[in-house]
């Protein structure tokens, strides 16, 4: 498996449009897009550095992935992604080497295919996602936030 880059980087947050104000007037980044995942329960802030996307993501019920990081850890980083050329091959190759995948089979969302990943020691309990692909809307997987 070869990693072409990061594509994007993800931190979990309690309040998304008060994070929202702090990385925008503050910072000064510009959003790039305001979308709802529902697949994966979660309201995502996307911005650009560079190449790299910056996603804030807030959960959208109490049961989903992100509200249970948060409840355990408190907000803060949460996820890495990695642009690879075929996620079905990568999940292949790291099941090979004995890498443990959370997911045994390519989900969908804008455009992506993308799968997660964890290290849970050797990354320092840091969830991993390779994914191919085009960020772009659509309409099946993502509806636009308010």
């Amino acid at each position: 498996m070869k990693i072409q880059a990061i594509d994007h980087l993800c931190f979990a947050v309690e309040d998304l449009d008060k994070a929202r104000r702090v990385y925008e007037e503050d910072l000064g980044l510009e959003l790039d897009g305001l979308y709802v995942a529902e697949s994966e329960e979660i309201r995502v802030a996307r911005y650009y550095v560079g190449e790299v996307a910056l996603e804030l993501i807030e959960a959208t019920s109490p049961d989903s992935e992100v509200a249970k990081f948060i409840r355990r850890r408190g907000e803060g980083f949460y996820l890495i992604s990695y642009r690879v050329d075929d996620v079905e091959d990568a999940l292949a190759e790291l099941r090979a080497k004995g890498v443990e995948t959370v997911d045994r089979r390519p989900r969908r969302l804008k455009g992506n295919r993308y799968a997660f990943i964890h290290f849970p020691d050797e990354l320092s309990g840091v969830l991993t996602e390779v994914l191919d692909g085009e960020f772009g809307y659509d309409e099946k997987d993502a509806e636009e936030a308010d």
